[in-house]
């Protein structure tokens, strides 16, 4: 009788796991609750003498479909933002405060930000029009040089190709700090040399 009340109680984990795996917010949090999931589901066939599925679902179920889970989670939560190699490594005065406004509104969607640095505008350009970063980051010459901000200079420009990008910056990004513009690279991915000014956009 000791041993049905155990093997319920532990079959009872499987509905319970699989309703707080569907209520998870964060991904990375659904991922861990998703190897509790199989273990339990692995445990249960395993009580029932079928080792050979306890081991599938440990085996696959956990182990792999976790690992391909994270890959992907964490390749779809990462922007990849390209920047001026000298922005990269030093963050001046002109471009830290957007990093740092981005890294905050980023992380309430879970998400990270990657720096990619390139050494030219026009390898920056290029880079977004071949789809090899999702947003490009534009510093005017003038900041760049002075390295402060002021009022009656141009701020700087965020232009991105993804429309949900778009959408999270325009509606949590402040529109003094950056200028946002949406960039269509399908028009660009068919020209020999593609540059940022030669793209379809849309202005905030």
């Amino acid at each position: 009788m000791s041993e049905d009340f155990y093997l319920i109680a532990i079959t009872a984990l499987l509905p319970l796991t699989a309703c707080l795996l569907v209520l998870q917010v964060n991904p990375y949090h659904a991922l861990v609750v998703r190897g509790i999931l199989g273990a339990i589901a692995a445990l249960v066939y395993a009580l029932f003498g079928a080792a050979d599925v306890a081991l599938t679902e440990a085996l696959v179920g956990t182990m792999l479909s976790i690992t391909l889970y994270a890959v992907a989670v964490r390749s779809s939560l990462n922007m990849k933002l390209g920047v001026l190699d000298a922005d990269s490594k030093a963050e001046p005065a002109t471009v830290k405060p957007i990093l740092s406004a981005l890294r905050e509104r980023l992380r309430k969607y879970h998400m990270q930000l990657e720096l990619v640095p390139y050494p030219s505008r026009a390898t920056l350009s290029a880079a977004l029009a071949n789809r090899e970063i999702h947003t490009a980051l534009s510093v005017p010459l003038d900041l760049e040089r002075e390295r402060v901000f002021s009022s009656d200079r141009q701020i700087s420009h965020l232009q991105t190709r993804v429309r949900r990008l778009y959408d999270i910056m325009q509606a949590e990004l402040p529109p003094d700090m950056v200028k946002l513009t949406y960039v269509n690279s399908a028009i660009a991915s068919q020209t020999d040399s593609p540059q940022l000014d030669t793209l379809t956009t849309v202005e905030d």
